[in-house]
């Protein structure tokens, strides 16, 4: 009897025992198999084929990226450049193709020998010129960013017809995207596992002193680690330029991280010597499945940061306590191993369908809400003017019944596209989109048109594409009145300096034209200086400081935006108001106080709040199959200390 309590008490402490080891090796594939019926439960527009296919496509260039830094992180290095050599090698193919008329293969080789080329360099820099990665593939970010904007001029550069069918579909319902995203992570799964350079980067990142005792050229083969890493971000970039129709010099900015988070989450460590691509592939899905849930789920974007950036943090938690417990390393494995991890993931699949098909009856048979739903993507949430749209929109919304799910694109065109294709396939009754760029968002409005989705652009239209309404202001005339408002308040001469938006976005270049018209009118003012501040106050204010340097005569100052325009007012100073004279741009709250002190002489005023509210009231009547007028001019208006008490925006 002893015996057999004996026995029963081990069977059960082993049983525990590898349930626990189980979860441990497979931590990350634990945690998209909750998180996938935790979607599924809370929200009934989840798990459809269109909404699952998205998550595929927006896991697809974080994927393709994260595959090179795997090889990266696993030899003990960082790759911080992925996002802007992306973003260069996708500018290169454009720029080559259509300004050029190089034929497309030849183009296409070119970006790929564009991020071998910017890989080598960082290759070379840590090994022969033992400059920590950190370091230099920072400084290949800020140099292969730049090289992008200097080579499209900051302006987004139309794609190659028939490259631009990498972000199609085949046979009108597997993405093209996601299938790159397979051969690429098969691609990365066989050098890692397969190939000398694969167990190279193992040792590598094991132990580097070791590696070269042994005999194994470590500086060569961290050249080819890092040439790797730039042919995946390569065609990362090629694939996300697809999607977009065009190649964005500002595209992929931040996506580093992203790819840095994908592959830690799926089970590297950042300390070397473990990782796998079906990991990293893991990682990258967790993240698609949380944005694309929280989307659905109406989760603030600012509070989307936060709940990302909780799950890294407990990604690397479970690493530490895996490796604490003696789990299985994730580096190559052994043909059983193999296998056992084959049946664990079958074993996987098998449990996360049987539960989410259980969790699917909970959405069955419910009545949707009576109220119309809409959708509202907006290019920023940090920037007061668009904050001022979503205000305007939502007591619109709140006043008519209508249910209005608002996301932030964050200036980044490809977070906008997937947020679109999210409102498409949950089923909203109507969208408004605010672009981050104009050509990038014909995609996305195209998949809403073949849905029968009513679409309605607001401030900035979209190219290529059908909208149902343009409610906007016309960014050019507001710049000319600006041009025209520093004229006449200088009497026709003088030294300005323009500030200009983030380069890239169709407001930054709209109201850029504006100024030079409308200067035309005044030969006697001279433009000492134009740069960019990105409409950011903090580098609208570091912007000016320098110029300052350079030509402390300026007598006027003409800013694409209140926020740097306010930022240009703190780096003059007492002069603000007296000697110098700044004009803004969009009539925020900030900058209609400046207004009343004096500070700023004038702000060109687009009613941000009237914007929101007559979007909404067009969607609602879209939705009612009411007639629209084409296009609804907001007027723009001048604002100074004369009229500004009288303006309610």
């Amino acid at each position: 009897m002893a015996t057999d309590t004996l026995k029963s008490t081990s069977s059960a402490d082993s049983a525990t025992g590898g349930l626990r080891r189980l979860l441990l090796d497979n931590g990350a594939l634990t945690a998209l198999i909750v998180l996938v019926i935790a979607m599924s439960a809370l929200s009934g527009d989840f798990l459809t084929t269109d909404n699952l296919l998205n998550v595929g496509v927006q896991a697809a260039v974080t994927a393709i990226l994260a595959f090179g830094v795997t090889f990266v992180i696993v030899s003990a290095g960082i790759d911080l450049s992925v996002g802007s050599v992306a973003a260069l090698s996708a500018t290169v193919l454009a720029w080559s193709a259509t300004s050029h008329g190089v034929p497309v293969l030849i183009a296409v080789l070119l970006a790929v020998v564009t991020g071998i080329a910017a890989g080598l360099v960082n290759g070379f820099l840590i090994a022969y010129g033992k400059l920590p990665p950190f370091i230099a593939t920072l400084a290949m970010l800020s140099v292969a960013r730049g090289l992008s904007l200097v080579i499209s001029e900051g302006s987004p550069i139309a794609f190659p017809d028939s490259v631009s069918h990498l972000g199609d579909t085949l046979g009108g319902r597997l993405p093209v995207p996601v299938l790159v995203m397979v051969v690429m992570g098969l691609l990365a799964a066989f050098v890692l596992a397969r190939t000398y350079i694969g167990r190279s980067m193992y040792a590598i990142g094991g132990n580097e002193e070791a590696a070269r005792l042994s005999g194994l050229r470590v500086k060569k083969q961290k050249l080819a680690i890092y040439a790797l890493s730039g042919v995946f971000a390569a065609v990362a970039g090629v694939v996300l330029a697809a999607r977009l129709s065009s190649a964005q010099p500002q595209a992929a900015d931040g996506y580093e991280l992203d790819a840095i988070a994908a592959v830690v989450i799926g089970g590297a460590s950042l300390a070397g010597g473990t990782g796998k691509a079906s990991g990293t592939l893991i990682g990258a899905l967790i993240l698609a499945v949380l944005r694309n849930g929280l989307n659905l789920l109406n989760v603030s974007a600012f509070w989307q940061q936060v709940v990302i950036g909780v799950v890294i943090a407990l990604a690397v938690l479970l690493d530490t306590l895996r490796r604490k417990a003696g789990a299985t390393p994730v580096a190559g494995a052994s043909q059983g191993g193999k296998g056992r991890q084959a049946a664990t993931y079958g074993l996987a699949a098998v449990v996360t369908v049987a539960i989410v098909g259980a969790t699917s009856f909970l959405h069955n048979g419910s009545s949707s809400t009576a109220n119309p739903k809409v959708g509202l993507s907006l290019s920023t949430l940090n920037n007061p003017f668009f904050v001022q749209i979503r205000s305007g929109a939502q007591a619109e919304a709140e006043k008519l019944g209508v249910d209005l799910t608002v996301t932030d694109g964050q200036n980044d065109a490809s977070q906008q596209a997937n947020q679109l294709q999210n409102f498409t396939s949950s089923g909203l009754g109507a969208i408004i989109v605010n672009p981050v760029d104009s050509d990038a968002a014909s995609n996305s409005v195209k998949a809403a048109d073949k849905a029968k989705i009513p679409v309605i652009a607001v401030d900035r239209g979209v190219n290529k594409a059908s909208v149902d309404a343009l409610v906007a202001s016309d960014n050019v005339a507001g710049g000319e009145l600006a041009a025209k408002s520093i004229g006449e308040k200088l009497g026709g001469k003088g030294k300005i300096v323009i500030l200009q938006g983030q380069a890239g976005t169709s407001a930054a270049r709209e109201r850029a034209e504006g100024f030079a018209q409308g200067l035309k009118a005044y030969p006697g003012i001279q433009v000492v200086a134009q740069q960019p501040a990105d409409f950011d106050r903090t580098k609208g204010l570091d912007v000016m400081s320098n110029l300052l340097q350079a030509h402390p005569d300026v007598q006027g100052v003409i800013a694409a935006n209140d926020e740097m325009a306010l930022g240009a007012i703190k780096a003059l100073g007492s002069n603000a108001g007296t000697s110098v004279s700044v004009v803004g741009f969009d009539g925020t709250p900030d900058g209609l106080n400046a207004v009343k002190d004096g500070t700023l002489y004038a702000s060109v005023a687009q009613q941000p709040s009237q914007l929101g509210k007559i979007a909404v009231d067009n969607a609602l009547k879209a939705l009612e199959g009411k007639k629209l007028e084409e296009t609804i001019k907001v007027p723009v208006k001048v604002v100074t200390k004369q009229n500004v008490a009288g303006f309610t925006g």
